[in-house]
């Protein structure tokens, strides 16, 4: 029992210092410099035209009426159970 309580306490430590040394780097990082230069680093296109947006849905009237009901359901039949005691 003693040699897994020491691999938990001591072994599986390491990566875990080794993340919080790494997360501690990239935070004291200086953020890199851009090269200064005129060029734009290619074509840029422009659109002919912006995308015109979804059409409207159609109003109900000229004050907004609420959508027309809807059509009457329609039931199936349903079969009629057969009687034991029926028969020829």
């Amino acid at each position: 029992m003693t040699w897994g309580f020491l691999w938990i306490f001591v072994a599986l430590k390491i990566p875990l210092a080794a993340l919080i040394y790494i997360v501690w780097w990239a935070i004291k990082q200086e953020p890199e410099e851009p090269a200064a230069s005129d060029d734009d680093g290619g074509v840029k296109r422009q659109r002919p035209h912006p995308p015109q947006p979804f059409p409207r849905r159609p109003r109900r009237g000229p004050h907004g009426d609420p959508a027309p009901m809807p059509p009457a359901r329609v039931r199936s039949t349903r079969a009629r159970a057969r009687t034991l005691g029926h028969g020829n």
